[in-house]
């Protein structure tokens, strides 16, 4: 399994440009509304400096990090779900992620143009986060008001739809309140073949000036603006440049504005909190990788992740934490101390855990 992430926001907001961060493509990024037309599609490792140490015990040819796809849409602007700009046909691209990233814009820059203001160097997160989330929620209304219908003749037949068509209905009424359906009393599980957009968590990331990044006053008024997400303060052109750059040089232009990781690590590290999921670790000679699961699985749903059928055969999973592996020095000495484990079945996995499964073909 992997993370995906839908990238949302106003015309002219930076995604393009974040995006471009991300994936290191070379994606149109340009001052004029739509000018990502098409969807763009990246998938980006997830920094995961544990695999290096792994690499090093293990002997490894390869370094293999658990990773994130990143999906990234035209500016939505206001009355988009009346058809205002180009529509929101491109949402159909983000119905089927986890979780939706919005870009907020907090730079300025008076040759940036913003839609309906009368100078180019207005910003106002608070009024274009309500955009976004209205025009979501309404995209959502329109997808129910579809469905109803089709899931009034379905429940007459079939009982079991019932439950989903009362629910459904319910998830309307919370939308035309104007609020969303993530964190709602809503049983989202229930009317998730929808997919509805409001139903995924939310991320913010506000792309502000590079001066700003460590602005305390700011950062705790835009967190209180999107409370309980955490807010995720970026700049955009600079986690392009740091893209760009080897190891060292990134550290170094990272300690002159005063942070301790790309804004982009941040990103990625809250994508993986907000949808509770971890990674554990395999490793041997051919490759030290790190696998994306849920907090809470078991060892057998964890070995279900490289393969089905390590799940169905499943015996025993041999575990070891990363921290006292790296302590040791080999597997060998970990053994020799007693932090080596064999556990079964029931077993929940930790993060970090490194693990070899033994299983029944």
């Amino acid at each position: 399994m992997s993370l995906s992430i839908g990238i949302v926001g106003l015309p002219n907001v930076g995604k393009s440009t974040l995006f471009n961060a991300l994936t290191k493509n070379n994606v149109l990024a340009a001052n004029y509304p739509f000018a990502t037309i098409e969807p763009n599609v990246g998938v980006v490792g997830v920094p995961d400096e544990r695999l290096a140490k792994l690499a090093t015990v293990f002997g490894s040819e390869k370094l293999l990090p658990a990773v994130v796809s990143f999906v990234d849409i035209a500016g939505i602007v206001k009355g988009a779900s009346e058809g205002a700009g180009l529509g929101n046909k491109f949402l159909a691209n983000i119905r089927e992620t986890d979780a939706i990233c919005q870009v907020i814009r907090v730079f300025t820059d008076e040759n940036v143009t913003r839609e309906g203001e009368r100078t180019a160097d207005f910003v106002d997160p608070a009024s274009d986060i309500e955009v976004i989330n209205t025009e979501l929620a309404l995209a959502d209304l329109q997808t129910i008001e579809k469905a109803i219908p089709r899931l009034e003749k379905e429940a007459r037949i079939q009982k079991e739809k019932a439950g989903v068509l009362e629910e459904v209905k319910k998830a309307q009424l919370v939308l035309n309140e104007g609020k969303l359906l993530y964190g709602s009393k809503i049983d989202l599980a229930l009317i998730a073949e929808l997919q509805l957009m409001t139903t995924k968590p939310f991320l913010y990331v506000f792309n502000v000036d590079a001066q700003e990044l460590g602005d305390a006053e700011l950062r705790a008024k835009l967190q209180a603006l999107v409370a309980p997400s955490e807010a995720i303060l970026l700049d955009a052109k600079t986690e392009a440049e740091l893209s760009e750059l080897d190891d060292a040089d990134a550290m170094e232009l990272l300690e002159a504005i005063g942070l301790t990781e790309p804004g982009l690590t941040t990103l990625a590290r809250v994508g993986f909190d907000t949808l509770g999921l971890q990674t554990y670790l395999t490793a041997g000679p051919k490759e030290s990788r790190a696998w994306t699961i849920h907090k809470g699985d078991t060892a057998p749903m964890a070995a279900g992740v490289i393969h089905t059928d390590f799940q169905k055969g499943f015996i025993k999973a041999e575990v070891v934490s990363f921290n006292d592996l790296i302590a040791a020095g080999s597997m060998a000495e970990a053994r020799a101390h007693g932090k080596v484990r064999m556990e079964g079945k029931d077993y929940v996995m930790q993060d970090g855990d490194v693990v070899e499964f033994r299983f029944n073909v």
